[in-house]
């Protein structure tokens, strides 16, 4: 069970102000995750293999495939203005 106590401990190693009330609220609150953690925990698991996730992940593979690309001068042929092999934009500021 975790109390108010250690509540107040966490919170003040984490820098944070809590309430009485809210102390108490996140008592309550943890103390019963971590019932339903030992609940779990005592369940029979013996030869169930562990999964990664809940569903079958199926991987898709493509070749790779070589596209001719435009080179610089032909991309540079479209710039409005340029400087060098960039395109020379408005400043922002």
């Amino acid at each position: 069970m975790i109390d108010k106590k250690t509540i107040e401990h966490i919170a003040k190693l984490s820098r944070l102000s809590v309430t009485e009330a809210e102390a108490q609220t996140f008592s309550d609150q943890l103390t019963k995750a971590l019932d339903h953690f030992k609940k779990i925990s005592e369940l029979d698991t013996e030869g169930v293999e562990p999964l990664v996730t809940p569903s079958e992940i199926e991987s898709i593979w493509r070749e790779d495939v070589f596209i001719k690309m435009n080179t610089t001068e032909e991309l540079m042929s479209n710039a409005p203005e340029k400087v060098g092999n960039l395109f020379k934009v408005p400043p922002v500021v």
